[in-house]
């Protein structure tokens, strides 16, 4: 099932967050209980090389494939689509013309002006007719459009009732930066819950998918709760880490008690 389905169900997607621009550890993040794999060029060290390499061994792993483009950059994802993306994160859409541009480079006509040439998604993604990918493909792939700024939430319904828009992504930590208006940086500030609760409920009454940046994974629920279903955890930096402190404290726990301890 692809990820527009699983969205269209109402499926809880859980992804990863990869910034190191390398294949192998693409891989190895693909092969953990992660539903996708968001490759992030934004923030994170992914180019346009690592994105097309490295969407092999998501794929591999039967897990979505997401390419988050940096600001502006919305020929970015047209290619991301071409290289075999499900789905493009754009950040920074604040306003109505940000979203038109970002859905031009996501659709084919008539909705959008995405140009053909489908190079490595074609096979990667299974394709056997041209004409048929060519209809079914605007509902396939998704469209992400990312809210963090006031200005963006001031005209999210516009953005929202854009076609060729299918989901935002809210960034709760330059969100918190903006609702602070630059006083504090606080992915989980508590009198931002109800706009952030707000912006999911907007959303799915537009009939629109609703994502989020879980940067404390106890909020997970809570987010759900408020209508997100695409939620992202972690990045390598952190996986690593908390891996190691599991590691760490299970053999010094296995020591008490013994010589040299």
């Amino acid at each position: 099932m692809q990820l527009a389905e699983r969205l269209a169900a109402d499926d809880v997607i859980f992804t990863a967050w990869s910034g190191v621009p390398d294949p192998l550890t693409v891989e190895i993040v693909s092969a953990q209980g992660f539903n996708a794999i968001t490759l992030d060029m934004q923030h994170g060290g992914h180019h346009e090389d690592s994105v097309l390499r490295s969407i092999p061994a998501i794929q591999h792993a039967n897990k979505h494939v997401v390419v988050r483009i940096p600001v502006g950059r919305f020929d970015m994802a047209s290619r991301a689509l071409d290289f075999g993306a499900e789905a493009v994160i754009a950040p920074m859409i604040n306003s109505v013309a940000d979203a038109r541009l970002f859905a031009e480079s996501m659709k084919y006509p008539p909705v959008g002006g995405r140009s053909w040439g489908p190079t490595f998604a074609f096979g990667r993604l299974g394709g056997t007719d041209m004409n048929v990918w060519l209809k079914e493909m605007n509902s396939k792939v998704v469209s992400i459009a990312m809210i963090e700024t006031r200005a963006a939430l001031a005209v999210l319904d516009e953005i929202l009732a854009m076609p060729g828009i299918d989901a935002i992504f809210l960034g709760p930590s330059d969100f918190s930066i903006a609702w602070s208006n630059g006083a504090t940086i606080n992915s989980t500030l508590e009198d931002m819950m109800p706009a952030v609760a707000d912006v999911a409920k907007r959303t799915r009454a537009a009939g629109k998918h609703a994502g989020i940046f879980a940067m404390d994974p106890t909020y997970a629920g809570r987010y759900v709760e408020m209508g997100y279903r695409f939620i992202a955890l972690g990045n390598e930096q952190r996986y690593i880490a908390l891996g190691s402190e599991a590691l760490l404290k299970t053999a010094r726990a296995s020591m008490e008690g013994k010589a040299g301890a």
